[in-house]
């Protein structure tokens, strides 16, 4: 299977199946010296665990990661990282009888399609446990950030059509991420806006009660990025953003700024005008293009939105086919979440950061004289 390596400088492989021993993650290209160990990285994937709240799967996964190679006295050496979280509690005989037919909204048949072959166990490499090597991966691109003052934080935006107020998210322009990152851990479904989380956990009881499921909208902000990161042609910094939020499995759309919005707009209204701010920075007023022009970060916050499906596997009758072509109708049985929203969250944080950092480290050899200051030429 190709594809299972992103990144061109900070680098990540994800390995592991849903229902194999474990899911695993090669992070190549950390730089040396930052403080990391196992506790730090588990701050992150516990907040994609599944059994926290009744909005997520009963599947109850410690999560716990372990950490194989790379650190040596609590600080990373310049090799690769080696993380594995180990499968503990898999049921794969719930799975048994989907082997002989195709889920709506799954990939059973595409897989069948490519590979002649399929495991069935939870969906394998498609399952949304891969996002595990993701997450930790995620975690790494983080701690580099943060050394950099730079600070990336994702949260629910919509959830069953209940969209947070934009009071909760404005003030991030000007008092950073601590406040919106605050009170989105408040929520079971990491909504910053208390109001629309209960709203929203309303829905979604109805959802579950109905057999059915639900999605939404992942908003992500990185904030503290200098102006300059991203290539422009073919390595944009949007564009590697939309690949990286897209290849996650269950996104289905990926906005920037004002996204599909700008379609209605016209040149007036979108443009971003450019000033200097008190400290003599050149500054946009507004930002239409959420913090990237032509491909490159322009210093403004980056605002991204993923759309995330609801989740396919529900417990409502639905009609499909078996592999041998038969019409058939099945009920999903089995542990599964009633959103993936929240858990998908974190998964959208870490694929953002992943793709800043490489881009960001591109971006180091991109000058001459930066070149030269760096190596004190």
């Amino acid at each position: 299977m190709a594809g299972s390596v992103f990144g061109q400088v900070f680098k990540m492989a994800t390995w592991g199946e849903s229902h194999g021993k474990g899911i695993g993650v090669v992070v190549d290209g950390c730089p040396a010296g930052l403080a990391l160990d196992e506790e730090k990285i588990q701050s992150y994937l516990d907040r994609r665990k599944p059994g926290q709240t009744k909005y997520s799967t009963p599947r109850k996964e410690d999560d716990a990661v372990e950490i194989l190679s790379g650190i040596f006295d609590g600080r990373t050496t310049g090799t690769p990282i080696s993380m594995v979280v180990y499968n503990k509690t898999q049921r794969s005989k719930d799975y048994s009888e989907i082997a002989g037919y195709y889920r709506p909204g799954h990939a059973d048949y595409t897989f069948d399609m490519k590979y002649g072959f399929r495991d069935y166990r939870g969906g394998g490499r498609s399952s949304g446990r891969e996002t595990i090597g993701r997450v930790a991966a995620g975690a790494i691109a983080e701690e580099v950030l943060k050394e950099l003052g730079i600070e990336v934080c994702a949260y629910s935006k919509s959830i069953c059509g209940i969209t947070i107020d934009k009071s909760y998210t404005g003030n991030c322009l000007y008092e950073g991420l601590e406040i919106l990152r605050n009170n989105m851990m408040k929520s079971p479904l990491y909504m910053p806006d208390p109001v629309a989380s209960q709203k929203a956990e309303e829905l979604l009881s109805q959802r579950m009660h109905e057999k059915d499921s639900a999605g939404g909208i992942i908003e992500c902000i990185v904030s503290g990025i200098p102006a300059g990161i991203g290539e422009p042609v073919f390595e944009k910094l949007d564009a590697n953003i939309a690949k990286a939020v897209m290849s996650i499995g269950a996104v289905k759309g990926v906005e920037i700024g004002k996204g599909f919005e700008v379609a209605y707009s016209s040149g007036s209204a979108n443009n971003d005008n450019f000033c200097v701010s008190n400290n003599a920075s050149i500054v946009k007023k507004t930002n239409s293009a959420g913090g990237i022009l032509g491909g490159i970060s322009d210093s403004s916050n980056i605002v991204i939105r993923a759309a995330v499906k609801p989740t396919p596997s529900i417990a409502k009758l639905q009609h499909t086919i078996s592999k041998d072509g038969n019409d058939i109708n099945v009920e999903i049985n089995g542990r599964h979440d009633p959103v993936i929203v929240p858990r998908a969250v974190v998964v959208v944080e870490a694929m953002i950061a992943v793709t800043v950092l490489d881009l960001l480290m591109m971006s180091m050899f991109s000058r001459l004289d930066l070149m030269k200051k760096f190596f004190s030429l």
